[in-house]
């Protein structure tokens, strides 16, 4: 919004005014929508939680048949803390990105329509204090709605670069210069099913203490470097990358996921006063998958979103395994879970899958230059 006022009111006053030439700077509207996400988010947490813990009474149900010390440990924690992040992520994008921008439109519509699909989970177990919420066939089918939406939009009014037409229904190959498949309409289907997996992989990883908002941020900080470099035609050009017109504004997405993020993160830092719920972790995946899509970064998703891939994995080779044989691979689905039954602490867990995120984001990274 304020980039909207500067283009229509602020450059006439730029000369007597310099500061106001900040407003047109990418890095600078990153960083200023980082600080007002975390203002927010800090800004609003005592309180909130606490109208939280007044509302929901006995809190988030923990599972029965889950790790034994955390019926005890986290009874009683209140859910959705998504709506801090939301609240935060929204604001800080709204502020300070190019409201024309179709990139930053997909991203919010993804973002704020998974966080209400995820409330209304939150809510539905909270009232009736069960684990189990909304129908998931009825979640399911409704966040393939959503994404197939969002990529329609991509695919329609996104950036077509002059030397790559069809890029906007193409999926690139990282590691590969010029390797475009173009898969036409059906990249809807694609780029839905990266949106939708990022979003429930999400989900499955948030489990413990801090464990999902930390790779969350990391996986945000890489794609909003992705994001500026790839929506830069000197630095595309230079490292060899599929240039994208425009995209370079998710950075700010990206910026304001990692100040919600960090606010958050004050609040759900082990012992959790709050945990994020379906409301943050589908948001925040759904965020993170539109971003990939956006980038034409889906394939390297699976590189940088690696920890929340083996979660995934972890829970479909479990029911798979115990369907088929009646013997189960893990100790307990998803594999945070089957460290814990190990003996591992939770912090040793949480801050063990904080370093692997970080080590699967800079490999995802390098793909930059491996090319």
């Amino acid at each position: 919004m304020l980039y909207l006022l500067y283009e229509r009111f602020g450059q006439q006053y730029a000369d007597a005014f310099p500061l106001l030439n900040l407003f047109k700077y990418l890095t600078f509207r990153t960083g200023m929508a980082i600080f007002t996400a975390l203002f927010v988010v800090v800004a609003m947490g005592s309180r909130f939680i606490r109208w939280m813990q007044a509302k929901q009474g006995k809190g988030q149900p923990i599972r029965k048949d889950g790790i034994e010390r955390h019926v005890i440990e986290k009874a009683g924690t209140p859910t959705m803390g998504g709506v801090m992040i939301l609240a935060g992520l929204l604001i800080g994008t709204l502020l300070w990105s190019d409201l024309s921008n179709v990139y930053v439109w997909a991203a919010v519509m993804v973002t704020g329509s998974f966080g209400i699909l995820g409330f209304l989970d939150d809510y539905a177990k909270v009232t009736k204090q069960s684990t189990e919420g909304v129908s998931g066939k009825l979640r399911f089918g409704m966040e393939w709605l959503i994404a197939i939406v969002a990529v329609l939009l991509i695919v329609q009014f996104g950036g077509r670069p002059p030397e790559s037409p069809d890029l906007p229904t193409s999926i690139a190959f990282p590691f590969f210069k010029e390797a475009l498949f173009d898969v036409g309409w059906l990249y809807a289907l694609f780029g839905g099913f990266i949106i939708v997996g990022a979003a429930n992989a999400v989900n499955f990883t948030d489990g413990l203490d801090g464990l999902a908002i930390v790779p969350v941020m990391i996986a945000a900080a890489a794609f909003g470097v992705i994001a500026y470099l790839v929506g830069n035609f000197v630095f595309a050009e230079y490292l060899q990358v599929h240039f994208v017109p425009g995209v370079g504004e998710v950075a700010v997405f990206c910026g304001a996921m990692i100040g919600a993020g960090l606010g958050f993160l004050w609040y759900n830092a082990p012992p959790a006063k709050i945990f994020m719920g379906d409301t943050g972790s589908l948001a925040l995946g759904g965020g993170i998958g539109v971003v990939a899509v956006s980038t034409k970064h889906e394939i390297v998703m699976g590189i940088i979103g690696g920890l929340f891939v083996l979660e995934t994995l972890s829970v479909m080779i479990q029911v798979a395994s115990f369907k088929l044989t009646g013997k189960r691979v893990f100790l307990m689905a998803p594999i945070h879970h089957h460290f814990e039954k190990l003996g591992w602490s939770e912090s040793t867990v949480v801050i063990r899958f904080w370093i692997i995120a970080f080590i699967l984001a800079m490999l995802g990274l390098a793909t930059l230059k491996l090319r």
